[in-house]
């Protein structure tokens, strides 16, 4: 009778241990299963363009976009037919609502055949003293090599940090669509296209001050100074395309 209920205490020992094993296993199974939710996945990164995202912008030293610049899906568009001359109320340069510091952004472009256009970062708002971004915010060039005038002169390329600093040749053929990776950390940039790092240098210091100096922006005493700004991209009058825009702070 002993060894019987020995017997039978010793199933119910093992029943109870394999329920509690399978339980394990099942809600490890469970979990492993669920796929990978894009917040998840991409928790840091803030989306600038895409749905809902255009209220995320605003034309610089206004309170909304103008109308040249359309959204749609996830791409932002300057509509160079929705406006009769450079910089109009309906287009003009367009700002972050947020300011960054110490930062990556990525972003997709293309431009018209001939077009200009220009990626800034840590732009100053202040109207009062700044009238357009490109007074305190150094840009990465965007431009049609090509057929734009630009594309013939040094510093003033596809990829350059404007008139300041020249860059590998990466660039895409007007039409095209370009990858841009611009990663700002402590004074440290570094510029990609196309899979390339095509630019790097150091902000801030006395050889940044001393580029600024042989620029045109050496009469422009806020140029290139603040280490937290806004990011821009520039109407210079002709159509062009930003997609996939997206920046996370580091």
């Amino acid at each position: 009778m002993k060894q019987l209920l020995a017997s039978l205490l010793l199933v119910t020992l093992l029943s109870c241990n394999n329920d509690t094993t399978t339980q394990t296993t099942a809600a490890k199974d469970t979990a492993m299963a669920q796929p990978a939710t894009d917040s998840t996945v991409h928790q840091d990164w803030i989306n600038l363009t895409g749905p809902g995202t255009r209220s995320a912008w605003h034309s610089y030293g206004r309170d909304s976009l103008g109308s040249a610049w359309k959204s749609d899906s996830n791409t932002m568009h300057l509509d160079a037919t929705v406006k009769n001359d450079w910089q109009t109320k309906n287009g003009g340069d367009i700002v972050t609502n947020e300011e960054f510091d110490n930062f990556e952004l990525q972003l997709e472009w293309k431009i018209a055949k001939a077009g200009n256009s220009g990626i800034m970062i840590y732009v100053h708002e202040d109207t009062a003293n700044y009238k357009y971004p490109w007074e305190t915010g150094p840009e990465m060039q965007v431009a049609d090599n090509e057929n734009h005038p630009d594309g013939k002169i040094d510093k003033c390329r596809a990829g350059d940090l404007y008139d300041l600093m020249g860059s590998k040749p990466a660039v895409r053929p007007y039409y095209d669509w370009n990858q841009v990776t611009i990663t700002a950390n402590k004074g440290r940039v570094e510029f990609m296209l196309n899979g390339q790092v095509v630019l790097s240098t150091t902000l801030w210091d006395e050889a940044w001050k001393q580029l600024i100096a042989k620029s045109k922006f050496k009469t422009m005493p806020g140029f290139g100074t603040f280490r937290k700004g806004r990011i821009a991209l520039q109407d210079h009058g002709a159509d062009v395309w930003y997609r996939n825009v997206r920046i996370r702070r580091i």
